[in-house]
């Protein structure tokens, strides 16, 4: 994908735009275009013809339908001889299934890129590609970031995970889960904490505690319950968390927005995915 500028207006909007294609091995299958070429072909019900509806030479269509034909692993375009017609050019079934797939992906694909262009080019706000990926979970905090230091052991594996804004996130995980996933440094991947797993503290000075994670922040929110309360942190870095405790603990903690506190997490609480 490419970002779209308009030379001729400084102020133009930016964009993203984006194709797909197929391939087979190294060697190019088909896009819009050839995708375009098959569809004409079943139109017309000939090579000549479809050819001619999309302004291509016959030769360059042919070689196209040539190339799709072996690369494809069947046949996409039969041709028969014979009768009063003297013959015709069709689309095998797989033919006709490949191009009704390949629009299915074309639809879902401009829907993605449309999406990615608004919440990506959003300089003012913050890239949340979960989003944009629409992952659906009930963990209330998501990260997405890379994996930076890895340390493996015996039974389970310390991944750190890098978020863009600087801050790191610990997690624990078995090593046969790091292998499976493909963890290693560079490696994209997100973090995954239920609420009821973050925990909260307003001073921790010559407190020492075996939590890993410590992200500092401010109150943003505060939501009562009958006996619990959700609590929005804006952490130092950027990132927001947010947090399950009780109602006997906001009172204790005096937890009130603009409050400082720090949310804790226990590495072996936070769950890690791959996105790719």
């Amino acid at each position: 994908m490419s970002d779209k500028r308009d030379k001729g207006d400084g102020n133009a909007p930016l964009e993203l735009q984006g194709v797909v294609w197929m391939t087979a091995g190294a060697r190019n299958l088909g896009g819009h275009g050839r995708m375009g070429l098959l569809r004409a072909i079943a139109e017309t019900g000939s090579i000549t013809r479809g050819a001619r509806a999309l302004g291509m030479s016959y030769k360059a269509a042919w070689d196209a339908v040539d190339t799709m034909n072996s690369l494809a692993g069947a046949p996409l375009v039969e041709r028969s001889t014979g009768g009063r017609g003297g013959g015709s050019t069709r689309l095998t079934e797989r033919g006709r299934q490949l191009i009704e797939r390949f629009g299915r992906i074309e639809e879902v694909h401009a829907r993605f890129v449309h999406q990615l262009s608004e919440e990506a080019l959003d300089l003012g706000s913050d890239f949340d590609l979960l989003r944009v990926l629409n992952l659906k979970t009930s963990a209330r905090n998501q990260f997405v970031g890379v994996v930076g230091r890895l340390e493996r052991g015996a039974v389970n594996d310390e991944v750190e995970l890098r978020l863009s804004d600087g801050t790191s996130i610990v997690a624990i995980v078995t090593r046969e889960s790091s292998e499976t996933l493909g963890f290693e440094p560079g490696a994209t991947a997100f973090a995954l904490v239920q609420a009821s797993s973050v925990m909260l503290a307003t001073d921790l000075a010559g407190v020492r505690l075996s939590v890993r994670n410590r992200l500092p922040g401010t109150v943003r929110r505060i939501t009562p319950g009958a006996v619990n309360a959700e609590v929005v942190v804006d952490l130092e870095a950027g990132q927001r968390i947010v947090a399950i405790v009780t109602m006997t603990s906001v009172e204790t903690l005096a937890l009130a927005p603009g409050r400082h506190a720090v949310a804790l997490l226990d590495a072996s609480d936070v769950i890690l995915g791959t996105l790719y």
